[in-house]
């Protein structure tokens, strides 16, 4: 991949919140919603909660969503990646995959935002502004939407069961 562009986020490989490999291909096929979360900022509660509804609704469809931990807006992810699991799963309840606390910006962008942020930009710049940014991807592993951190997960609840192939209109 070092010469090529990546095609897809098919093309990627992160690691989970236990360190581990993860290639982005095994979710081939799949409706994904990548957010960069954190535990501690005033949308914390109402993302995590919708997250969970979306997730326990969809996940038997082909839905998944895949958190990576962000501590670069003010300070508000400050924990490990033990802290951060432990709160993840036992405050918020959270199901889905948690990944390696990540940069979503600046020199060490991880290079999935790299790819995500280039794919779709942002209102005025394409730097992630705030955590609970939210990228839709669809099953061929394509960028489909981008939604801001003010953005409720159930607002856009009719994009996923387009992707997902089961749009009720």
């Amino acid at each position: 991949m070092a010469d090529e562009s990546p095609k897809s986020i098919y093309d990627f490989t992160v690691k989970d919140i236990s360190g581990n490999d993860v290639s982005l291909s095994q979710f081939k096929g799949k409706t994904l919603l990548i957010v960069n979360v954190a535990s501690k900022c005033g949308l914390t509660d109402a993302n995590y909660k919708e997250l969970n509804v979306l997730y326990e609704k969809y996940k038997e469809q082909g839905f998944e969503i895949l958190a990576f931990p962000c501590n670069q807006f003010l300070g508000q992810e400050p924990g490990n990646n033990e802290e951060i699991q432990q709160t993840v799963c036992t405050r918020f309840k959270a199901d889905f995959p948690i990944f390696d606390k990540v940069d979503v910006n600046g020199k060490n962008t991880a290079p999935l935002y790299k790819y995500l942020k280039a794919e779709k930009g942002g209102l005025l710049i394409d730097a992630i502004k705030w955590n609970f940014t939210k990228f839709l991807v669809s099953p061929d592993g394509k960028v489909s939407q981008r939604y801001s951190p003010r953005t409720s997960p159930l607002q856009f609840e009719k994009d996923i069961q387009a992707l997902l192939g089961q749009a009720s209109s």
